[in-house]
C-alpha cells in the first residue's frame, strides 16, 4: 500500500472511531447521562476524541505491516448508566449506538460508489478514497459486534443477561485483553471473507 493510501486510511480510521464515540455520547445524552456532553465530548472535532496510540500509532503499523486489516480506538466517551431513565435499554442503545453509526456510513457511501459506477462519473482514485471508508467501517461495525471485552457486542450481552451477571463482567473486563486477543486468533479467519462479501455487496467493487 503506498503513502497516500496509508495517509487516508489513518485519516478516515480517526474519523471513524470519533463518529462511533460520538453516537455513543450522543445516545447516552438522550437517555438522560449528561456525562459525555459536559465533558466537550459530543463534537465532531475529531482531535477531541484522538487517542495517540490507537488512532493513529497502531493503524499505521497495521497497514505498513500489511497486516490485512486496519483496527484502532478513539478515547472512550464516558458514561454513567446510573444516570438512565432505563439502564439496561439504556446500556444496550448506547452499545449499539456506535456500531449503527459505522454500518450506516458504509452504507451511504457503498450508495455512492454503486451510483458513480452506474452513471460512469468518478475516477479511480475517488472510488478508491470512497472503497476506504466503507471498509473501514464495515470493520469498526462488525468487529464491535464481537461478544468479547472491550467491544461493544459484550456491552450488549452483558446487558441483555441482566443484574445477577454483573460480577462476571467485571471479572472478564480484568482479562479482556487476553479473551480479545484469543478471539481475534481463531476468528479473524471467518471475519475477513464475510467483511470482504459484505464490500463488494456493497460497493460492488472487487475489494
Amino acid at each position: 500500500m503506498d503513502t497516500t493510501n496509508t495517509i487516508f486510511y489513518i485519516v478516515i480510521l480517526i474519523i471513524s472511531v470519533a463518529i462511533h464515540e460520538i453516537a455513543h455520547g450522543y445516545i447516552a445524552y438522550k437517555w438522560g447521562d449528561m456525562t459525555a456532553h459536559n465533558a466537550g465530548r459530543l463534537t465532531l472535532n475529531p482531535l477531541v476524541h484522538l487517542d495517540t496510540f490507537g488512532s493513529v500509532i497502531l493503524p499505521a503499523l497495521l497497514v505498513l505491516t500489511k497486516a490485512g486489516f486496519v483496527f484502532g480506538w478513539a478515547k472512550p466517551v464516558p458514561v454513567n448508566p446510573a444516570n438512565f431513565s432505563n439502564r439496561k435499554k439504556g446500556m444496550i442503545s448506547v452499545a449499539i449506538a456506535g456500531i449503527c453509526m459505522n454500518f450506516l456510513i458504509a452504507i451511504i457511501f457503498g450508495i455512492f460508489i454503486r451510483t458513480l459506477m452506474h452513471f460512469g462519473v468518478g475516477n479511480s482514485n475517488l472510488l478508491s478514497i470512497m472503497g476506504i471508508v466503507v471498509y473501514v467501517n464495515l470493520f469498526l461495525g462488525v468487529f464491535n459486534l464481537m461478544p468479547v471485552p472491550p467491544l461493544d457486542g459484550s456491552r450488549i450481552l452483558f446487558a441483555l443477561l441482566g443484574e445477577r451477571f454483573r460480577s462476571v463482567e467485571y471479572k472478564v473486563e480484568q482479562y479482556s485483553i487476553f479473551f480479545f486477543l484469543i478471539f481475534i486468533f481463531f476468528v479473524w479467519g471467518y471475519i475477513a471473507p464475510f467483511m470482504l462479501s459484505l464490500f463488494q455487496l456493497l460497493t460492488g467493487l472487487a475489494g
